[in-house]
């Protein structure tokens, strides 16, 4: 097996392959520079070395956010809410984007911003940020082949006794740039496994695994199921109570793309929702978070 061959099969991207050949001493076999046609005997080792230009149009700010995990090839972080992940025409310091920038400037440690999995403004939880292009590389194959597991918890109105699957196409709202509904003639499949952990007066927590990965896939699915997130103003109702989507990214479990080590995360129900529940408890299900 080639060189080239090889690195596709380990899920290096044909740009990140370019940059390897394109950088002096990128890639490595048995300690000397070899091309990519370079055929691979059993017991040889390849090392990569990339150095990437980092662009300066983000801005660094000092933002809170939780670092989970960290190495020399990417972090696992966790949002607060109230937080875009990208910067845009009205959010132009106040994103994980600027966060994540900062934090890099001030370890000496800069590298262009890759976010893998992204969550909404007000969506609270874990999300992994790509270091460089050849960990973005693997990252963004395992999201292609569905192979990074996200699990929420969102809390719903009403209650919900039994698990079960809500399998809607979802597709983009005619006229809108933002709200997205189900769409079986134009969407795109989706799918959300959920089941019920606890529940009180006309609410229930319940956790959501996401076999597909659509924008508002849980916010659609559950307003269409009769049982919309609290404090979603876009697919149900505000609520003075809970003035954020009620959603958290709860677990988050992937293979290293560098090592290939299996890691799995778990962030703890933010307060907002804690507090909300606390204030409502009736009675109880399970208790599993």
């Amino acid at each position: 097996m080639a060189v080239g061959q090889f690195l596709k099969e380990k899920g290096y991207s044909r740009h990140a392959l370019t940059l390897l050949k394109q950088t002096e001493g990128g890639i490595l076999c048995n300690g000397s520079e070899v091309y990519l046609n370079q055929l691979l005997r059993e017991g040889d080792r390849v090392d990569l070395f990339l150095k990437e230009e980092v662009p300066e149009e983000i801005e660094p700010v000092e933002l809170p956010f939780g670092i989970v995990y960290e190495d020399e090839d990417l972090l696992v972080v966790d949002k607060p809410a109230d937080m875009p992940v990208h910067p845009s025409m009205r959010n132009h310091d106040n994103t994980l984007a600027n966060a994540a920038a900062w934090y890099g400037r001030e370890k000496g440690d800069r590298f262009v911003y890759r976010c893998v999995n992204r969550l909404d403004r007000d969506t609270t939880g874990l999300l992994i940020l790509a270091k460089h292009i050849l960990s973005a590389s693997g990252l963004y194959r395992q999201m292609r082949e569905r192979e990074i597991h996200r699990t929420y918890l969102a809390i719903v109105k009403g209650l919900i006794r039994k698990a079960g699957t809500i399998d809607l196409p979802v597709g983009r709202k005619e006229d809108s740039a933002i709200e997205r509904m189900i769409d079986p003639d134009h969407g795109e499949r989706a799918v959300t496994h959920y089941r019920p952990i606890c529940y009180g007066n006309d609410w229930t927590l319940i956790e959501c695994r996401l076999e597909t990965g659509r924008t508002h896939q849980i916010r659609v699915h559950m307003s269409s199921f009769g049982h919309p997130l609290v404090g979603d103003f876009l697919y149900g109702d505000r609520e003075e109570q809970m003035p954020r989507q009620a959603l958290h990214s709860w677990k988050l479990s992937f293979v290293h793309p560098i090592t290939g080590e299996f890691l799995e995360f778990v962030s703890p129900l933010p307060s907002d929702m804690q507090k909300y529940m606390k204030e409502r408890a009736k009675n109880e299900v399970s208790d599993d978070t």
